[in-house]
């Protein structure tokens, strides 16, 4: 599986469902370096899982990358594409009790808005 990513929003500025709306978005306005890092990273074709954070706190969808422009170091462009909403949101808790998720910056750095996944949690949350 290519790499995959968990994208953090919050819903009052831009929901799963804007993007499902829209279709497809620049992800951008990022400034945590480590966040800035991985959207660098990216390459299309990434699958990656939507949160909503806030007063939500779930997993709510998926999505994919279309293109990347990392010219601008710090502030790279990224093109995603709506996906499906997952059947099921899998809560901030239920992440958090799941073992896979032990040592991920997901659960280690709270704050950290775009996050790598490996290829089990992303199936972990996708099949939950």
């Amino acid at each position: 599986m290519s790499a995959a990513y968990l994208l953090k929003t919050e819903p009052s500025g831009y929901s799963f469902a804007d993007l499902q709306r829209d279709k497809a978005t620049i992800w951008d306005g990022i400034s945590n370096p480590a966040a800035v890092k991985n959207l660098r990273e990216m390459k299309p074709g990434a699958k990656l899982i939507i949160y909503e954070s806030g007063d939500v706190r779930n997993a709510v969808g998926t999505a994919s990358v279309v293109s990347v422009d990392a010219s601008d170091t710090k502030n790279p462009q990224v093109k995603i594409a709506a996906g499906k909403p997952l059947a099921k949101p899998v809560s901030l808790a239920e992440i958090k009790a799941n073992k896979l998720f032990a040592g991920s910056p997901l659960v280690r750095q709270g704050r950290l808005s775009v996050v790598p996944l490996t290829g089990e949690q992303y199936q972990a949350l996708v099949n939950s």
